[in-house]
């Protein structure tokens, strides 16, 4: 079967990946005083911020589809793609290094431009941090138009955690009704009893694995957040942060905050 573009002699490497209109989207607002361009350093921050989305894009896609495998009962396929995802998070924190190279007077030379725009605002890793069990009724509030939709429909949906038990339900283990029933809109809390049977079920290797492969992702999440405060502290101190948010201060608070609770909680079982 031939493709509609193989003697396509316009189809080219550059339609596909759309490069011109991905290149025309680094838009600067800052002017320099002397020169009367963008400040040079604003460019990267713009691409590593462009390139933030789009790996939580891509961040998104898997974990739908890690949601729908698991509730298929793939648990192996499941697990295949949560390594994609913590390649993913080891490429988020690495881009922080390379934001790091930009110092507090670098950063200072176009910081005011940005008036109100805020990391705050990335609907996005809200999306994430939902999809994880991480939600906050009033992130709701900051969103406005198919942004708002799309987080309202992340935080009345069911989580990853919901799917990870629902696995063990259907292979005949008794899962509490608090936690196969419990209200997804509301953070995920620690259950003795469901420990127990998790500790039960590490002598499944699969199982075990998939289970230890959760609970790099929630590392993995913790170390970005860890990151993120070190390097926004490192970039403006103990400053207010753009759009009127505390900066560090607020973002040192989501630290040590496991996603997964239980997966931690077991550890002294062994």
């Amino acid at each position: 079967m031939s493709l509609p573009f193989e003697n396509d002699d316009n189809f080219t490497y550059g339609n596909y990946l759309m490069i011109p209109e991905l290149l025309s989207l680094q838009q600067c607002v800052s002017i320099d005083e002397d020169t009367g361009l963008p400040e040079h350093d604003e460019t990267l921050f713009i691409i590593i911020h462009q390139v933030y989305e789009l790996w939580f894009k891509q961040m998104l896609h898997e974990l739908d589809h890690i949601v729908s495998l698991l509730n298929a009962h793939k648990v192996n396929a499941a697990r295949h793609h949560l390594k994609r995802v913590l390649k993913i998070l080891k490429t988020l924190v690495g881009q922080i290094d390379v934001l790091e190279t930009m110092t507090p007077a670098e950063f200072a030379s176009f910081r005011n431009f940005l008036a109100n725009a805020s990391g705050f605002q990335s609907a996005q890793f809200r999306e994430l941090e939902f999809v994880l069990g991480v939600k906050d009724r009033i992130q709701l509030d900051w969103f406005t138009g198919a942004e708002g939709e799309r987080l309202a429909a992340r935080y009345d949906a069911p989580t990853l955690w919901d799917a990870f038990v629902n696995v063990l339900a259907r292979d005949g283990y008794a899962v509490p009704a608090e936690v196969l029933d419990r209200d997804v809109r509301q953070p995920i809390a620690e259950n003795a009893a469901l420990q127990a049977i998790i500790v039960e079920r590490y002598g499944d290797e699969a199982f075990a694995g998939l289970c230890e492969t959760l609970t790099d992702l929630d590392e993995g999440l913790q170390e970005w957040r860890y990151r993120h405060v070190m390097m926004v502290r490192r970039t403006i101190g103990t400053k207010p942060g753009t759009g009127g948010s505390d900066g560090a201060a607020y973002l040192a608070t989501t630290l040590f905050q496991p996603a997964f609770p239980d997966l931690w909680a077991i550890r002294t079982a062994f």
